[in-house]
């Protein structure tokens, strides 16, 4: 859906229309704050809003019931948008920025937003083992008293020899 960007004016009405949601002329008339626009005026800017694709329409005899076409939220993104791309070079971060050095949004505000409660736990990392380093480092060490296999071994052979 492409959205066209509206006057001042053009907004204002949408906004009083985003309310009603579909209506007719005469409820545009009562719900209208005052002072109340002229009858021509409001169906001139209900004629603009329909050919911009904010509005449609369908003839209930000599009368037309108007429904709103573009919802409020997506009027909202476009503008979002077209504010961050001309404006904060496509960057949420320079807006942010932007809202809270000017005291629009505070601290407080962007903790109870971001409030993931995601808990996040180091991971468990575990030591390489150097088995063959370790042994030549740090070498067994045998018990006083008890001899090894190898060594009853080697002494045998040096008895033999002799």
């Amino acid at each position: 859906m492409k959205i066209n960007h509206l006057t001042a004016a053009e907004e204002n009405f949408m906004k009083l229309f985003w309310k009603m949601e579909s209506f007719y002329l005469k409820d545009v008339m009562e719900q209208h704050p005052e002072p109340k626009p002229h009858q021509n005026t409001v169906s001139t800017y209900l004629k603009i809003l329909v050919e911009k694709g904010y509005l449609s329409t369908v003839k209930e005899g000599r009368i037309f019931k108007y429904t709103v076409i573009v919802p409020f939220e997506e009027y909202k993104k476009f503008l979002l948008k077209e504010l961050s791309h001309n404006f904060f070079n496509d960057s949420g971060k320079e807006i942010l920025e932007f809202l809270f050095n000017e005291k629009l949004i505070s601290q407080d505000d962007l903790k109870g937003y971001f409030d993931l409660k995601i808990e996040i736990k180091p991971a468990k990392i575990e030591e390489p083992k150097f088995e063959v380093a370790d042994e030549i480092l740090n070498p067994k060490k045998e018990k006083k008293g008890k001899v090894s296999k190898d060594k009853e071994k080697d002494k045998k052979k040096k008895k033999k020899k002799q």
